[in-house]
């Protein structure tokens, strides 16, 4: 059984205990968390497809922890003009273990 559900506007396919890096998201650690947004489900070999949404369905999680991603450099340079700029920069998320997929 999996789902795909909207998740602070990116859409992830998720299944049961299974852990994700969302968008950083409101909440303490240990906090659940409930996403009615589910775009598509597979149950069992049955596809369900919303238009946008399925009514009634709804995956349940549980925040674990607040990270930072890797980080990335952005780094800037004009030839011959003596002009070099470099920055970093570190994504906020969080991680989600997906406890429940109900239809």
């Amino acid at each position: 059984m999996y789902a795909i559900v909207n998740i602070s506007g990116k859409q992830f396919k998720v299944t049961k205990d299974q852990q994700i890096f969302a968008p950083k998201m409101q909440g303490e650690v240990d906090a659940s968390v409930e996403f009615d947004q589910v775009l598509l489900a597979e149950d069992n070999g049955t596809v369900s497809i919303g238009a946008p949404l399925l009514s009634g369905a709804k995956v349940s999680g549980k925040i674990l922890d607040h990270v930072k991603g890797d980080k990335v450099i952005v780094f800037k340079k004009k030839r011959r003009k003596g002009y070099k700029k470099k920055n970093g920069h570190r994504q906020q998320f969080t991680k989600i273990v997906i406890e429940n997929i109900t239809l």
